[in-house]
């Protein structure tokens, strides 16, 4: 009904909406002052627009009131499709699979080629790196490969037919591979999620089994540490051919230095012996030892000259044949001791005193002439020791001069020794270092461990419970019913003709 009585002009939501709803439709018949500036029934106006702004819930009541049974049979359509959805759709199970990623590689080889991370920074931006390579494109081709997964058809629904792109565009040759379909597949059933506070990662693989999921799991942590592996041993595999193709240059190098050095050693007839030394050294060493030698020769040659000149018959000698001198001389002394004892008995002239003093003469004679042959001797000793003393120094002083102009070019020679060892000790150290790293290609440091192994779950991931699917298509059914009653009622309370403005 209207509300003619009411004394205040202005008007509320609800009593606008419920005029629209009591007051009968407007004739041509009305009075021309209630209708003047209606178009019609089916005209929508500026006043009509005004009433509606002004909506109160309790017209919204009215709306949903009309479209229940809508809002009913909508809900009931959306159980009974969301419950065929989680009977009728192919399930979807996740398993999660724990991994530590210790960013510090295992120190198996004493100077690494790769070095360890200090700060957390580093270390953090490398566990993410390789936490990014978990689920990189070689490591989910690796799985595709190795489970085959080109020939299953939850990845490669070889049934289905070939994507058209709009505007009659034809497709790519990488939209009809199989092992691209397969890739981009799994890619969409594979994910990651990384623990803030620690080096964990959480591995997550959907599949519609349960054995399938763990096993592509399972071959995406091996593909992992495979692919981490195979990185460091590229990366040694370059470095080591780097190297490989510097020895050549280091090779020639050493050979050229070396073959400058017993250039330089021909050339100025520097022979060296086998301690390194050279030969005109060794002999200037050897020839001052003779010198000094034939120096202590000529002094005591010197002295035992001296002696025995000065001692006369009864001289010494160290040299010569000493022992029949001192047999002599025991001879004469024994005849001396005789001739003084017959003396005392007989005259001078006694036969017998006349024989001893005869073999005492011959005695002593043999003596004199030993003592001769022994000065005769130590001098010609004397004069060899001079000789030879000054033979030596003569040949020490012609290779002096020699010995002074191999020390210069030695000189020159030790500074190309030095680049010659130089070069050899670089080569050297090249040549260990590639055949380490080499070596560093066949050993895997790389510290990723399982934590927690990927077990089958205790129910599907997708779809959800079939009675939370249907719980949500009745919910999303009468949502869909209760919007559908709201336009309803705007579009009839829009389509009606407005009330007349004496009767507000």
């Amino acid at each position: 009904m209207v509300d003619i009585a009411s004394p205040n002009p202005h008007r509320s939501g609800s009593r606008a909406y419920a005029r629209l709803g009591s007051e009968p439709a407007w004739t041509p018949s009305a009075p021309a002052n209630s209708g003047q500036a209606a178009a019609g029934p089916t005209t929508v106006t500026l006043d009509k627009i005004g009433d509606f702004l002004e909506l109160d819930f309790g017209r919204l009541f009215v709306w949903l009131r009309n479209g229940l049974l809508l809002s009913t049979v909508l809900a009931g359509t959306g159980a009974v499709a969301g419950g065929a959805y989680a009977v009728l759709s192919k399930p979807r199970y996740t398993v999660t699979t724990d991994i530590m990623i210790d960013p510090s590689n295992l120190q198996v080889v004493e100077g690494d080629l790769f070095s360890q991370p200090g700060q957390v920074d580093s270390q953090l931006l490398i566990a993410g790196s390789k936490l990014r390579v978990l689920t990189s494109r070689n490591v989910l081709a690796r799985v595709v490969q190795d489970l085959n997964l080109v020939d299953d058809p939850e990845f490669v629904d070889r049934s289905a037919p070939l994507f058209a792109l709009p505007f009659g565009g034809a497709a790519s040759e990488s939209e009809d591979d199989p092992e691209v379909t397969a890739l981009r597949a799994l890619s969409e059933r594979v994910s990651t999620k990384a623990d803030e506070k620690s080096f964990v990662a959480s591995l997550q693989v959907s599949a519609e089994d349960t054995g399938k999921a763990i096993a592509i799991s399972d071959g995406i942590v091996e593909a992992f540490r495979g692919e981490l592996a195979e990185a460091e041993a590229d990366g040694a595999s370059r470095a080591a051919a780097s190297l490989d193709s510097r020895l050549d240059e280091l090779k020639a190098d050493v050979q050229a230095a070396e073959e400058r050095v017993e250039q330089f050693r021909r050339e100025n007839n520097l022979a060296a012996s086998s301690d390194g030394q050279l030969v005109s050294t060794q002999t200037m060493s050897a020839l001052n030892t003779q010198v000094v030698d034939a120096q202590a020769k000529l002094i005591a040659a010197q002295t035992n000259y001296d002696s025995l000149v000065a001692a006369g018959s009864d001289a010494n000698p160290s040299v010569g044949n000493t022992t029949s001198l001192q047999a002599l001389r025991d001879r004469a002394g024994a005849l001396q001791q005789q001739l003084l004892a017959q003396s005392m008995t007989l005259g001078p002239r006694h036969p017998t005193i006349v024989g001893l003093n005869a073999e005492l003469g011959a005695v002593q004679t043999q003596i004199a002439s030993e003592v001769d042959r022994a000065v005769a001797a130590a001098k010609t000793a004397l004069d060899e020791a001079q000789a030879n003393l000054a033979a030596l120094t003569a040949q020490t002083a012609n290779l002096t001069s020699a010995v002074f102009t191999d020390n210069d070019l030695q000189v020159q020679l030790r500074e190309l020794e030095r680049d010659a060892a130089s070069k050899t000790a670089i080569y050297e150290s090249f040549l260990s270092r590639a055949r380490q790293i080499t070596e560093r290609e066949q050993i895997d440091t790389t510290n990723v461990r399982v934590i927690s192994t990927a077990v089958p779950p205790a129910g599907r991931s997708w779809p959800p419970r079939t009675v939370l699917v249907i719980g949500m298509g009745a919910f999303a059914g009468l949502a869909l019913g209760m919007m559908v009653a709201v336009a309803v009622g705007i579009w009839r309370d829009m389509r009606r003709p407005p009330v007349p403005r004496d009767a507000r």
